[in-house]
């Protein structure tokens, strides 16, 4: 198995290596894109609960929630699937 000279003994990435790696998760952008995601969703999904209101309103409320949690896990899954194939060097 071959060294990477961008990694140091304990696991983490030189300074060097994290400032331009293009081949490195982004984590901010995965961020940006979870929080942007986050914040359409919430807001159409409160905007319709709100105006239809009732049985009906609450159940959008639901869904909007499980919606967002779909969003969180989906934004999580891709990180760690960079970080898997970033850590075995394709």
């Amino acid at each position: 198995m071959d060294h990477d000279e961008r990694v140091t003994a304990d696991g983490s990435q030189t300074e060097e290596s994290s400032l331009d790696d293009s081949s490195s998760p982004n984590l901010l952008s995965r961020i940006l894109v979870t929080w942007i995601e986050l914040t359409v969703v919430a807001i159409t999904g409160g905007l319709a609960g709100a105006s239809i209101g009732g049985p009906v309103g609450f159940i959008l409320s639901l869904a909007t929630t499980l919606l967002t949690v779909a969003i969180v896990f989906h934004n999580v899954n891709e990180l760690v699937k960079e970080w898997l194939r970033f850590g075995q060097g394709a």
